[in-house]
């Protein structure tokens, strides 16, 4: 398989997958790219992740970020629309629908059901994140710091995720 069908069929992969919102995909892209793949290292891996916090639809993002690095433009646009496309078609298809669905008692069952799996995910995906780029008291004096002010003040995420880039910054040049 080329390298561009190969990056589409991975995508198309992860994108059905898609439940949860992107946090619950990190355990898995990291799995795929950077341990059997090979196609990122730990610290591309985890740059590509910090670097789509900016964007919108962050984790989906990343799929950008991965293909750009396998294969220029191509690669990127190939990752990003093989990404988007199973969870699109499906909410267009859910969302037609949703009014009779919504009825149904397995349906909403499934939906609870899924609920502490994507949790569980989320926790999975922390972790997998904190194993390698908590590496100094610093680190986590900033991830205690991120925490609090997200949870008991009402300043933005992105104001949080620029004040640690800018703590970085002065880390480095002083």
């Amino acid at each position: 398989m080329t390298g561009i069908l190969k990056l589409c069929w991975i995508f198309l992969k992860v994108g059905l997958l898609f439940f949860g919102g992107g946090y619950v995909l990190i355990p898995l892209l990291h799995r795929i790219m950077v341990d059997q793949m090979h196609w990122l290292t730990l610290k591309e891996f985890l740059d590509g992740v910090a670097l789509s916090q900016l964007t919108p639809g962050p984790l989906a993002m990343l799929a950008t970020f991965v293909g750009f690095q396998r294969g220029s433009f191509l690669g990127a646009l190939a990752g990003t629309v093989c990404v988007f496309l199973p969870c699109t078609s499906l909410m267009l298809f859910l969302t037609s629908r949703y009014e009779r669905f919504r009825r149904i008692d397995a349906f909403n069952d499934f939906l609870d059901g899924i609920l502490p799996a994507v949790v569980g995910l989320i926790f999975a995906a922390g972790y997998t994140l904190s194993k390698s780029s908590l590496t100094s008291l610093r680190d986590l004096i900033l991830l205690s710091l991120g925490f609090l002010v997200l949870q008991f003040t009402a300043i933005a995420p992105m104001a949080v995720i620029l004040g640690a880039a800018l703590t970085g910054l002065i880390f480095h040049f002083s």
